[in-house]
């Protein structure tokens, strides 16, 4: 089947001549993407990490213009450093808030 509109060469107008391949994957993107699993599975405290990487890494990669890939890896990254980050800070307040309920309570126990 030929196109109406072939360019040279029989390519169809607006695709491209050549094909190189994806662009190369940012060298942070795994780091982003195993911090954020682990902020979400093992050690909470690696979810802020995640979050911050991903951010600066999200960025670099915005600001390549498609030279550099990952995107994918580096976002889901960034997402579970988000809410890992969140499950975290939740955590805190609840262990803090318990924390304050035994100590008020001690207080008024030993005082009776």
């Amino acid at each position: 089947m030929s196109y109406p509109d072939n360019g040279p060469q029989g390519y169809p107008q607006g695709y491209p001549q050549s094909y190189y391949g994806p662009p190369p994957v940012h060298p942070q993107a795994t780091t982003v993407l195993v911090l954020g699993v682990l902020g979400m599975s093992l050690c909470g405290f690696c979810a802020p990490f995640a979050w911050l990487k991903g951010r600066s890494v999200l960025a670099e990669i915005d600001g390549s213009g498609g030279q550099i890939g990952g995107r994918t890896q580096v976002y889901a990254g960034y997402i579970l450093g988000i809410v890992g980050t969140c499950l975290l800070a939740f955590t805190v307040l609840i262990f803090g808030l318990a924390l304050v309920l035994m100590l008020v309570g001690a207080m008024a126990g030993s005082s009776a």
